[in-house]
């Protein structure tokens, strides 16, 4: 019976030592990727992408649900008109968490609104909004983009959206009226 549990505990300190690294190194392989698509996304270098981003990328955001991406082209697109809403925009990577074929982020994104977006006019404001991603990579390039940020906090700091109301200041408005 010992005999059985050493040989079994051998074994699975093989595959521990084989299995585990592999997963690890591919992991690290996958963070690789979502910052240098991060780092070509800074330096408006969007050719750089075409290595990192496979061509039948998806994006999906529940923030922005007209904004429908199925391609590297359409990205580059939505880039390129992000850039001229926000031409000092600047991505900060706060941190990475990898397992499988997913790459989980927490990213900052700053920006001053110089452009409209959408039906809101330009306003000179910055705003530093914190948005979560999941990429999912296949092959070596992102293929589905999952994005979300508070869009309330992004309209308040770009100053569409008005902050509300104390408490104490809505009461002297209705004693006022």
């Amino acid at each position: 019976m010992q005999t059985y549990i050493g040989i079994l505990l051998v074994i699975l300190l093989i595959v521990a030592i084989v299995f585990v690294p592999s997963v690890t190194a591919q992991s690290d392989k996958n963070k690789e990727i979502v910052i240098r698509m991060i780092d070509a996304i800074n330096d408006r270098n969007y050719d750089l992408l075409d290595d990192l981003i496979a061509p039948d990328i998806v994006r999906h955001s529940q923030a922005t649900p007209n904004l429908n991406i199925h391609s590297l082209s359409e990205f580059k697109e939505f880039l390129r008109g992000d850039l001229k809403t926000f031409p000092d925009s600047h991505i900060i990577t706060e941190m990475l968490i990898a397992e499988g074929d997913k790459v989980a982020g927490y990213f900052t994104f700053s920006g001053t609104q110089k452009g409209a977006m959408g039906p809101f006019p330009p306003t000179n404001k910055k705003a530093d909004i914190k948005y979560l991603g999941i990429l999912r990579i296949e092959d070596g390039k992102i293929t589905e983009l999952w994005v979300e940020w508070d869009n309330m906090a992004f309209l308040t700091q770009l100053g569409h959206f008005p902050p509300p109301e104390k408490t104490g200041d809505r009461r002297r408005k209705l004693r006022n009226k």
